[in-house]
């Protein structure tokens, strides 16, 4: 995920004229000092080679599909559906696209929304736009074989998860990567990014099963105060 991401989300800030570090410090959640840290892995440059863009697209877009085929496979499997795999590869593509567009999108409104309804009012936001991201992403790359209203519960606990990530993030990495970067230099700060992406990979496994399982449980709750007899 750090090789696939990371450099589709650092083109993405390219094409936005936006700094990447900045955006890497908000969502990690890095103090001043974590933050300038950051800032020094990054040289920002006016002028853009367009080779260099194209082949970034490339292997963003490449890598970032993959991940959409590991995020099916994962569904397929949390749901008991039969795997598609590269017979959805549109699929792939049109969820890196909508990705594209929302990673701009908000980084272009997290400064007006904040300054607009305040870091609470900004979370709730937050909250509601990953709940709603994720939701949609199940349906989509499952392509409509699960109900919306057997995805709820699973895209609700992996907003709540992101959002517990958030605040972990803040309490955490601003003192690892200052630490880190004082023992190993650059590449320790790697390491912590490199945490960081794990940690949003355990965010989406853990939400989809939870929310599956909070399903389970609901049904067999209903099942047991209407009398009728639950399935082993």
């Amino acid at each position: 995920m750090l090789i696939s991401v990371l450099p589709f989300v650092i083109l993405i800030s390219s094409l936005a004229n936006h700094r990447i570090d900045a955006d890497l410090s908000r969502h990690i959640g890095l103090n001043p000092q974590g933050a300038l840290i950051v800032s020094q892995l990054f040289t920002s440059s006016r002028a853009y080679s367009a080779a260099a863009i194209v082949t970034a697209l490339i292997f963003a877009t490449a890598g970032t599909m993959a991940v959409a085929g590991s995020l099916q496979q994962l569904y397929e499997q949390v749901f008991s559906q039969q795997h598609r795999g590269w017979k959805d590869v549109h699929r792939f593509a049109v969820w890196v696209g909508v990705l594209f567009c929302v990673l701009v999108a908000e980084s272009e409104i997290s400064k007006p929304v904040h300054a607009t309804v305040g870091p609470v009012g900004e979370g709730l936001v937050t909250y509601a736009g990953v709940t709603a991201f994720f939701w949609w992403t199940m349906h989509f790359l499952l392509a409509g074989r699960v109900r919306w209203r057997r995805l709820l519960r699973p895209a609700i606990l992996t907003g709540v998860f992101w959002m517990g990530l958030e605040l972990v993030s803040a309490a955490y990495f601003s003192s690892a990567i200052v630490s880190d970067s004082r023992l190993y230099g650059t590449i320790g700060v790697v390491f912590s990014f490199m945490i960081w992406f794990i940690a949003i990979g355990a965010v989406i496994v853990l939400g989809t099963v939870a929310g599956a399982t909070w399903n389970v449980r609901k049904r067999r709750s209903k099942a047991a105060e209407s009398g009728v007899p639950r399935a082993g």
